[in-house]
């Protein structure tokens, strides 16, 4: 029998969802949003939000209703199909981009504001995975370790910094955004933290320390995520709009080319000059480092279940860890630009499927599934193809496309056709009985 929830519960699951989803990319694209919106910040921040942390929001109860199991979300579109897409998922948010990326991250940001070059980036990198690899090999305290003790120093430091900024600002907005389209340009940034596919990833983690603590009936337990995905998300807007109205602040002293990981580090030693730059240093180390011990943890469940546990997650957890200390030495833009094309393919059908998730116990057909969900890569796969072959650039101007949702309305009319196809087929089968 499942123990009645407790709000230090949620509330230390909702800090840990916080901590999960705020690693590299989360401080730095909101400053930059801020800058090339300048006056227009707010609808930035927006777009940037919603991407970000609304679908994170909602793939966090999209998991929970399929208990935590990823191939349950996944699998209506066929076993190999959906062992390919969730793979990619994870490996995204695994040792391919966001662990090696906060590594990185803490070496550009953490480590070298303070010390300069004179430290190798590859002695931080592997002191930082060594770290990530001790706190991680025990799974069930993951979501404690990051939830009582780090996340808290975490959002008090930021919240130091972004109050600071706000009672004595360091300049004004510009006249004029940068760019034309801020809303978009939120949108596509937002995409580019991958909170989407970290809810996914991070589901097992967080069913098994629910049962863990006695949380075993399924009603329960997707309400305690529920009520934990808000507190978080309410976390990261809070945190959102600040930085990017730092960014807006000194609008006026960047241009469009500005490297995006020094926009913080700047701000930050003008409001507070050297002792906020040693804060700013431990909040993103701890940003960091709470994003990699979630999905590093998160990433070895995966792979050790589809191993079929023929391989432990103890060495699934090393394997990472040393993976991503190689892939770390390529940098934060390295790493960025080697997601992006990646990320616009697999993103928009992992959205879809989240969605379905909602509705999944009304659809009793597969095939509304493999239809949307294929038709919506198709898509995105043209999108990203038309960036080099203008030929293709018609996949743009399809409803939507000016928001980067191109593949929206396409996946909608798939859908609609595959309940048409399976509403025949059954009829029928009806008749013919």
């Amino acid at each position: 029998m499942s123990k009645k929830s407790s709000v230090k519960d949620i509330f230390v699951f909702g800090f840990a969802l916080f901590a999960m989803f705020f690693g590299a990319g989360n401080l730095i694209f909101p400053p930059y949003l801020g800058i090339i919106a300048g006056p227009n910040w707010f609808t930035a921040f927006a777009g940037f939000t919603f991407s970000d942390a609304g679908l994170a929001l909602l793939a966090v109860i999209a998991i929970a209703l399929c208990q935590g199991h990823i191939m349950e979300l996944f699998g209506r579109i066929g076993r190999i199909p959906a062992l390919i897409l969730s793979f990619v998922d994870i490996m995204c948010v695994g040792p391919l981009v966001i662990i090696p990326r906060t590594g990185a991250t803490t070496y550009e940001m953490g480590i070298t504001p303070l010390f300069g070059d004179n430290v190798p980036l590859l002695l931080v990198v592997v002191i930082f995975f060594v770290l990530t690899y001790l706190l991680t090999v025990r799974p069930s305290k993951v979501i404690d370790i990051v939830g009582q003790v780090l996340t808290p120093f975490l959002i008090i430091a930021l919240s130091i910094i972004i109050i600071k900024g706000i009672i004595s600002p360091l300049g004004q907005p510009i006249a004029q955004p940068m760019i034309e389209n801020v809303f978009k340009k939120g949108i596509s940034d937002g995409y580019q933290t991958m909170d989407c596919f970290v809810s996914i990833a991070v589901g097992s983690v967080l069913m098994l320390t629910l049962v863990n603590k006695g949380y075993t009936d399924p009603k329960d337990q997707v309400k305690i995520l529920v009520k934990a995905g808000l507190i978080a998300c309410v976390g990261l807007a809070l945190i959102y709009g600040g930085l990017a109205y730092l960014g807006a602040t000194v609008s006026s002293m960047y241009d469009i080319n500005v490297q995006q990981s020094k926009i913080i580090v700047n701000i930050t030693e003008s409001l507070l000059g050297g002792p906020g730059k040693s804060i700013l240093a431990v909040a993103v180390s701890l940003a960091c480092l709470t994003t990699s011990i979630g999905l590093t943890s998160a990433t070895a469940e995966y792979l050790t279940m589809i191993s079929n546990h023929k391989v432990s997650y103890s060495k699934f957890v090393l394997f990472i860890c040393i993976f991503a200390t190689a892939a770390a030495t390529m940098g934060v833009t390295g790493l960025v630009k080697f997601a992006n094309p990646i990320l616009a393919i697999v993103y928009p059908p992992t959205i879809v499927l989240i969605f379905l998730a909602f509705v999944k116990d009304k659809i009793h057909s597969d095939l509304v599934y493999k239809l949307s969900v294929g038709v919506t890569v198709l898509v995105s796969a043209i999108t990203v193809l038309s960036e080099k072959v203008p030929s293709l650039g018609f996949i743009n101007n399809l409803p939507g496309g000016d928001l980067g949702f191109n593949w929206v309305l396409p996946a909608i009319i798939a859908g609609i056709i595959g309940l048409l196809i399976s509403g025949n087929k059954e009829s029928k089968k009806i008749a013919n009985s």
